[in-house]
Parts: C-alpha cells; sequence; structure tokens
C-alpha cells in the first residue's frame, strides 16, 4: 500500500485517523503498532514476522545494554551491542545481500549454485537502521532505553515513515513516544505538509518518470544527445519529487499523529557543489552515516589518510544500502572519489567561480551521478552514456524537439519545483495577507483541494504510480 494510492487516501488512512483520536492517549501507541503491522502486511503478510524478530532483537539488546551500562559491566554490554547490531545486519545481509553474493560467485568461479530468489521485504533498510541507531544510542547514553516494548514497536514500525524514511532515530522523537500533545493546527499543518507531498508525487514525479521511462527505451545507437540528457534530467526530477515528495508526506502523516519528524530535503538541486547536495539530500540518511560510521572511524581527526578512508567506507556503505547491484557501489564510490576531490583538491577553487558555473558543475555532476544510480545492466547503461555524450551521430533531430514541445510545461514545472521559488512566492502571499486570518485559511484551503482533486484525477485515470525508493 503506497501513500499516493485511493486504497490509502479514501480507506486506511480515514479509518486510523478515526480509531487513532477515539481511544484514550495511552493506547495510542498500541494503535500506532497494531495499525502499522497492517499497514505492512497487506504487502507482505509473510515479513511481519520477519519485522517482529528485528523488533525483539534491537528491543532485548537495548535492555541488556541498559541493563549492563547500570551495572558497570562495559564489556558484557558491548557484546550485547555487537550480537545485536550484528543480528539486525544478518537479517538485512541475508535478504538483500544472498543473491547477489551468489550470482557474483556464479559469474567469477563460473559455477551455476541456484539462487535463494527471496523477495525483498520492504523498508528493511530503513527500520534496521533506526534499530541499529536505538541501540547504539543506548550504549553511548545518548538515548534512554525504553522498557515498553508497545511504544518500542510503535517508534520501529510507525506506518509514515516505515517505508522509505526518513530515517528517525530513537532520540529524536524518544519524548514524543512518551508524552506528546496532538492539537488542530499540528492537525492542519500536517494535512498542508501531506498533501504537498502527493502533489510532487502524483503530478511531477509520476509524469517525469512516464518521460524517462519513454526515453529510455529508445534506440541508443541513434539518439541524439539532447535526447539522452533530456531523459537523465527527467530521472533526475522524478527521483527528486518520489522521494521528496515521500518524506513530505510522511512528515505531514507525522504532524496528524502529534510527532514533529526531521526534514529529510532541503532543496538539494540548488546546490552549488556535490559536498553541498549531499548535505541537503537524503539528511537523515547522511546523518545516520555521519554519526555511526564517519566519525567513529575517524573522519578528518585523523589526518589526510583517515578523512580519505572513512571517506571511501561510509560512500562504499551508503552504494551498498541503496542495493545489491554493481551499479549502486559503483555510485557510491562515485561519490566518495567527488567528495574526496572537492575537499583536498578543487573545492577552493570551485568556490571561486561564479555562482551560475558552480550550480552547473553541481549539477551535471548530480546527473551524472543519477545516470550510474539508473542503469542496473552495465551494457544499457554503457550505450545510454555513449549516447548522452555523441555516440547516436547528432545532437537533437525532430524527435527531440518534438520531446521538448510536447514536455516544455512538464519540464518548467519540474525546474521551479525543485527550487526554493514556489516556497518564497507562497510565504509572500500569506504575508500579504497576514492580518486577515481568514484569508490564510482560505487560500491554504484552496491549495488543498486542488491539489487533492488533481490528484486523484490522475490517479483514477493512470497506472503508473511507482514509489522508486521502496525498492531499497
Amino acid at each position: 500500500m503506497v501513500f499516493s494510492s485511493l486504497l490509502f487516501l479514501f480507506r486506511f488512512l480515514p479509518l486510523v485517523l478515526i480509531l487513532y483520536y477515539a481511544v484514550p492517549a495511552r493506547a495510542r501507541n498500541l494503535v500506532l503498532l497494531l495499525v502499522s503491522l497492517v499497514f505492512y502486511a497487506w504487502g507482505e503478510p509473510v515479513y511481519v514476522i520477519l519485522m517482529i524478530v528485528s523488533i525483539l532483537i534491537s528491543w532485548t539488546g537495548g535492555l541488556l545494554v541498559d541493563h549492563y551500562m547500570h551495572m558497570g559491566r562495559t564489556r558484557a554490554a558491548r557484546v550485547s551491542l555487537v550480537v545485536s547490531v550484528a543480528g539486525g545486519l544478518s537479517l538485512l545481509g541475508f535478504f538483500k545481500y544472498a543473491d547477489f553474493v551468489l550470482r557474483t560467485i556464479n559469474d567469477i568461479a563460473h559455477s551455476d549454485i541456484p539462487l535463494l530468489e527471496l523477495a525483498l521485504p520492504i523498508g528493511i533498510s530503513f527500520y534496521t537502521f533506526q534499530t541499529i541507531s536505538y541501540i547504539i544510542d543506548v550504549y553511548r547514553g545518548s538515548a534512554r532505553v525504553q522498557k515498553n516494548i508497545i511504544s518500542y514497536g510503535a517508534y520501529v514500525t510507525m506506518f509514515p515513515q516505515l517505508i522509505a524514511g526518513p530515517i528517525v532515530q530513537y532520540k529524536t522523537i524518544d519524548e514524543q513516544l512518551r508524552f506528546r500533545r496532538e492539537s488542530s493546527d499540528e492537525f492542519a499543518e500536517g494535512v498542508m505538509r501531506f498533501m504537498t507531498g502527493l502533489g510532487k508525487k502524483v503530478l511531477l514525479a509520476n509524469n517525469a518518470g512516464i518521460l524517462w521511462d519513454s526515453i529510455r527505451v529508445m534506440d541508443t545507437g541513434s539518439m541524439p544527445a539532447l535526447t539522452a540528457w533530456i531523459g537523465i534530467a527527467a530521472y533526475t526530477f522524478q527521483i527528486y519529487f518520489d522521494f521528496s515528495g515521500y518524506s513530505d508526506m510522511a512528515i505531514g502523516l507525522g504532524h496528524m499523529f502529534g510527532f514533529r519528524f526531521l526534514e529529510n530535503f532541503e532543496h538539494p538541486y540548488e546546490s552549488k557543489s556535490a559536498s553541498e547536495f549531499w548535505r541537503r539530500w537524503h539528511i537523515s540518511l547522511g546523518t545516520w552515516f555521519r554519526e555511526y560510521v564517519y566519525i567513529p572511524l575517524g573522519g578528518s581527526r585523523r589526518g589526510t589518510s583517515g578523512l580519505i578512508k572513512s571517506t571511501m567506507a561510509v560512500w562504499l556503505l551508503t552504494g551498498i544500502w541503496h542495493g545489491a547491484d554493481w551499479n549502486f557501489m559503483i555510485w557510491g564510490l562515485y561519490y566518495g572519489v567527488l567528495l574526496l576531490l572537492e575537499k583536498l583538491v578543487y573545492g577552493k577553487a570551485l568556490s571561486r567561480l561564479p555562482s551560475v558555473l558552480q550550480h552547473v558543475y553541481c549539477m551535471l555532476a548530480v546527473m551524472i551521478g543519477w545516470y550510474i544510480f539508473s542503469f542496473n545492466e552495465i551494457s544499457g547503461g554503457i550505450s545510454y552514456l555513449g549516447a548522452m555524450f555523441g555516440a547516436g551521430g547528432s545532437f537533437l533531430n525532430n524527435g527531440t524537439v518534438y520531446v521538448l514541445y510536447s514536455n516544455v510545461v512538464l519540464l518548467i514545472a519540474l525546474i521551479l519545483g525543485s527550487t526554493t521559488m514556489p516556497v518564497r512566492a507562497a510565504r509572500a502571499v500569506m504575508d500579504r495577507f497576514r492580518e486577515s486570518g481568514t484569508a490564510c485559511v482560505i487560500l491554504k484551503s484552496v491549495f488543498i483541494v486542488v491539489v487533492f482533486l488533481m490528484s486523484i484525477a490522475y490517479l483514477v485515470s493512470a497506472s503508473y504510480n511507482p514509489f522508486l525508493y521502496f525498492r531499497f
């Protein structure tokens, strides 16, 4: 079940909200846990057991770590930490990477080991990282142990952010799990944020995806360079509006239930370097790797060699986390090298260039990164790369002109929508009517209704509605 589905919008969410607000406050974590398990089981009933096992392992691990730390038995606490983290990573590794390892062995050894062909549990990368961060934070003393398994289970399974994040660290919502006060203002803010995300996903990401899919199946041997770049641009916008739209909807749903999740995107396509881009893209993942991998490895505190080792380790793991294919590892290493070059070689020279050139550099780097990310098959990726750089024999043709002409409104909307311009325009309008609270309410209500009706109209008639990050 996805947020941008008629089933979720007209059945699941209304029923859950009614049930949630009908029960006493002390029972709401239990309601969240139960409805989240139903939400997950809707698509993967068998893997609910896997999620429950993961919850039990990490919850028990947190209790043991806290117990031993209070007794002064640091070594026993460390053993409990390692065992618990290893248990979570083992489940993730087995279900996500077993077949990749077997395929690699078969390719190298020319063997024929049968693949397990296990379906990837939806969201396992996200909730595994949440459970690991909880145990580590309890060990470090930066988070209190959660002795109530219902509240802990609600944290891990919470359906707004379960499937594709943002990765919520326990320490950031500990107090909210224990004590939170829902309000009409909070709920209204949540509805506004949810509808913004729904519009991003349905009206922008889906249409960008249709454009990308129509171009990627073209014959790359005769594809004009500009057509190839339009295709990668479409994918660049699709993955942004798809994922940031989901994050907006997750954050909005959190508000509806009284939670405040941290932001996950900050208009990354306005960045002027790859380093800045990754401070503004998938912020929760970057924060996770910084706190639990980069800093523990020493980072820049150990000099240039330490910086290189820590950075490359983080980005290799980032690539592996995204998927069990070589293109994801290459993508991770690509960014590791690029960020090191900016840090150690040409970063200062880059910062002295005019802003427009810095932005052009950043977007070219990002688009090449998304090209690597998008192709699981190396041969197809290589031929498409050739088309991007002129192997098709021309820069543009009549087909390119038709693609541009028929998608010009969409492309303008994608470009403007990825900037802060809509936010600044909305604030300017709200400031103009600030003294009239009624006018502000009316404007917001009109926005919500228009986006909702347009999204529903699209969903009723369209069959294309994927969520790209579900597979991670």
